[in-house]
């Protein structure tokens, strides 16, 4: 929790605050008659998963982390996954210049706005969101979780979460569909969600390979259980159907994120489809 705080406030400065081929047709068959039950079953695929993915802005240091969430997308995508993207329509806490790791003295952004660039435009606001209409949620990581979906980033373990995120949550918990979540976001699911069990990687810095890991102590004080896991792991709470995985919690390569992810994802359909 000391590293996240120093962090924001020293780099963040942070005030209180992605060839055709040719298509061979068969030949009509004499004397067949082609079943119209076959027919049917043949051009009704079985549906998606519908999932909801909530994003909170566009780029680390304010908003969504970008590789999280288009890793999750494309993990989604190859599962068969519905996808419908969403983001609440308010200010960011700040805007951060990413060039420089410093606020944009001035500036103001909306999240859902910048949201939009993530969806390639086709975003929802968050209030118009309903667990009835949804299979499974998913909420990747970025500063965003901890600024603009709650106020953690600068409050820790007593911190606010945005209205609608917390309602969102507790629709889903309490219909019994799967959430997953990643980087800091499980610290959301942890102040929503009594007795829990997350993960946002190891306890200890390790030399600096777990820049942020004061913050499973602050998940403990919300209440909640954490369990350590690798990068590239989902730890997986059956009995509330909540899945985390550590993401950029942990400073490691890309395709280490892209697998960890990719078990978060796995393990959230497969719920959702029992």
């Amino acid at each position: 929790m000391a590293a996240l705080r120093s962090l924001l406030a020293s780099r963040l400065a942070v005030t209180p605050l992605f060839a055709l081929r040719p298509v061979l047709l068969p030949l009509p068959l004499s004397g067949l008659a082609a079943s119209p039950r076959a027919a049917l079953h043949a051009s009704a695929p079985r549906p998606g998963t519908r999932v909801a993915l909530v994003l909170s802005g566009c780029g680390v240091y304010d908003g969504t982390e970008l590789h999280e969430a288009s890793s999750i997308l494309v993990h989604l995508s190859r599962g068969g996954a519905e996808v419908q993207i969403f983001a609440p329509d308010i200010s960011q806490m700040h805007v951060i210049d990413h060039t420089k790791g410093q606020p944009s003295e001035g500036e103001s952004r909306n999240v859902l706005t910048e949201s939009a660039r993530i969806a390639r435009g086709k975003i929802t606001d968050l209030a118009k969101l309903r667990a009835a209409d949804h299979d499974a949620a998913i909420f990747p990581g970025g500063f965003g979780a901890a600024k603009n979906l709650s106020t953690f980033a600068v409050d820790g373990k007593d911190c606010r979460v945005d209205r609608d995120v917390e309602r969102v949550l507790k629709e889903f918990h309490q219909a019994g569909k799967p959430i997953g979540l990643c980087c800091i976001a499980p610290v959301l699911a942890a102040k929503v969600l009594s007795g829990i069990e997350v993960t946002v990687g190891h306890e200890q810095e390790e030399g600096g390979r777990w820049p942020y890991a004061g913050t499973a102590e602050a998940i403990k004080a919300l209440g909640a259980k954490h369990c350590v896991k690798e990068v590239t792991e989902a730890h997986v709470d059956r009995k509330n159907k909540v899945v985390t995985t550590p993401a950029f919690m942990c400073d490691t390569a890309l395709h280490h994120v892209h697998d960890g992810t990719g078990a978060m994802v796995k393990e959230v359909l497969e719920l959702a489809r029992k």
